[in-house]
Parts: structure tokens; C-alpha cells; sequence
């Protein structure tokens, strides 16, 4: 490999020749990669890399995405290492770093952050055979964000929305997170976007009840909510619970940056309709 930084962050890869073998420690990008034609470089993964299922099954596993073995990623010795800001560790990047290896540290936090990631990632693998996929992905979300834009028009608002993304305590993104831009790109206002400090607070049951969400979404990640969970909404004196509008949602359709964005500006919308 050429000489230069041996991590980056954000959006630009730390390489000027195309990786041949990539270690993958985000779960999305892992799926990413499959879709853009480049699995068959991909040589390792975390316990979490679940999907393309039949194509990650059978490869090594390098631990989690928060205790990754390092040691075995460096024997592995890839041509780079895909990290992300939010879910890998900074001293795990730094050891890898220190060990040679190249790492790509990401970080989209909103949806046109997404696509220029997925177009980064097939100039740096000089790969374009999907190429016409991504420009479908993103004339797909040209259309979303019309549709969006045209109801905030027409009702001079969007769907007020509440999304948490862990449970005791409960906790929400704000603004400054792809999730939250997500969920504005398909007509809902984050009614936490400008909450407490930090990019997830915790808040608490009377804070949702004072934000009056008129749909709440309930992801199966992080945290796994699932159908116990739901009564305990539907108890808040909250417009989505009078109208049965607690939805339970695949959480990777609200926090996988990659081309699963595909699928998340297909299903969501439809769950942020609400008559004015």
C-alpha cells in the first residue's frame, strides 16, 4: 500500500490504491459492501454483521463492535479496516492504527451524508457495478423528500414523532443524528431534536407526554423493543396512543447508514401519514 495517514474520519478513505481485503466492524457498511458488489474482498466481520445472512454466516468473526479482538484483525493484516464514529471505540482505531493498518472511520449523520459515503466507497474500492443502483437509491429519495416538502406545505407542518432508541432509561436522538434526519427526509419532526444535552438524551415519560408525539416508533435495535413494550406506550396521554399509532419497526430501517436506506425510505413514510 501507498504511504499516508493510516486512519481517517468521516467521509474519505485512508488510500489511494483499492483495498483488496476489508475487515468490517459496522454492521451496515458489512451489509453495504455485499450490495455494492464487493463481498468477495471482505475477509472478517463482527458478531453483529448479520446481514446479507447467507453471505456473512460463514465468515471469521472478530468479536463486537465495541470489544472487537484487535489482535486478530492485525494478524489478519486487511488492506483496510471500516469503522464508525458512534460504534466502534476510539482506542480500538488508535491500536489499529498503531499496528499499520489502514482505518476508514465514518460518520454520515444525515441521509445525503449516506450516499456520499456509498459513492466514496466505490471510488475507493474502484468498483462501479452498482452504480446506477445508488442513483436509483437516490432518485428515490429526491422523490420522498418532494412528497415530504410538498405536505409541510400544504399543512404547514410535518408528523410529530417520537423514536426511542433505548428503554430503562429511556433515551431519543436529536438533531444532529442520522436517525433524526431520516425520520424529517419522511415527514416527521423529531420531538426531541432539540432536548437536554448531548445527541441522545434521556428523557422521561412526562417529557413525551409534554412532546405529544403523534406517531412513536419502536426499533428492535439498539435496545429490542418488542410487543411487552408497547402497552406501557399506549398508556401515555399522547395522540399516537389515542389513534393506535405505536408502531414496532426493524431497527435497522432508522439507524444503518448504507444502502439500507433503501428499504427505510420505502417503509417509514407510510407510517408518518397522519391526517391533519
Amino acid at each position: 500500500m501507498t504511504n499516508g495517514p493510516t486512519y481517517t474520519y468521516d467521509m474519505e478513505a485512508p488510500l489511494i490504491e483499492p483495498p483488496r481485503t476489508v475487515v468490517s466492524l459496522v454492521p451496515s457498511l458489512t451489509e453495504s459492501l455485499f450490495d455494492l458488489g464487493l463481498g468477495e474482498r471482505v475477509v472478517a466481520v463482527t458478531d453483529y454483521c448479520t446481514r446479507p445472512e447467507d453471505k456473512v454466516r460463514h465468515l471469521p468473526k472478530i468479536g463486537g463492535t465495541k470489544r472487537p479482538r484487535v489482535a486478530k484483525i492485525i494478524d489478519l493484516r486487511p488492506d483496510l479496516v471500516l469503522a464508525n464514529h458512534e460504534e466502534n471505540r476510539k482506542e480500538d482505531v488508535e491500536a489499529l492504527a498503531a499496528a499499520g493498518l489502514r482505518v476508514w472511520v465514518t460518520y454520515p449523520r444525515t441521509v445525503p451524508d449516506v450516499f456520499n459515503l456509498l459513492w466514496n466507497m466505490m471510488y475507493t474500492f474502484d468498483h462501479t457495478e452498482m452504480v446506477e443502483r445508488v442513483r436509483w437509491l437516490e432518485r428515490h429519495y429526491d422523490w420522498v423528500l418532494g412528497a415530504t416538502k410538498s405536505r409541510e406545505d400544504r399543512d404547514g407542518r410535518l408528523t410529530r414523532v417520537f423514536a426511542p432508541i433505548w428503554f430503562d432509561p429511556l433515551m431519543t436522538p436529536t438533531d444532529d443524528t442520522y436517525l433524526s434526519d431520516l425520520l424529517r427526509v419522511c415527514g416527521g419532526e423529531n420531538v426531541f431534536a432539540r432536548f437536554g444535552d448531548g445527541r441522545y438524551p434521556r428523557v422521561e415519560w412526562a417529557d413525551v407526554e409534554a412532546a405529544q408525539p403523534e406517531v412513536i416508533l419502536l426499533p428492535s435495535e439498539p435496545f429490542a423493543f418488542g410487543a411487552e413494550h408497547v402497552p406501557l406506550f399506549k398508556r401515555l396521554d399522547v395522540p399516537a396512543a389515542k389513534h393506535d399509532r405505536i408502531h414496532l419497526v426493524d431497527g435497522a430501517l432508522l439507524t444503518w447508514h448504507g444502502t439500507r436506506i433503501g428499504y427505510a425510505l420505502q417503509t417509514i413514510p407510510p407510517l408518518l401519514e397522519v391526517a391533519p
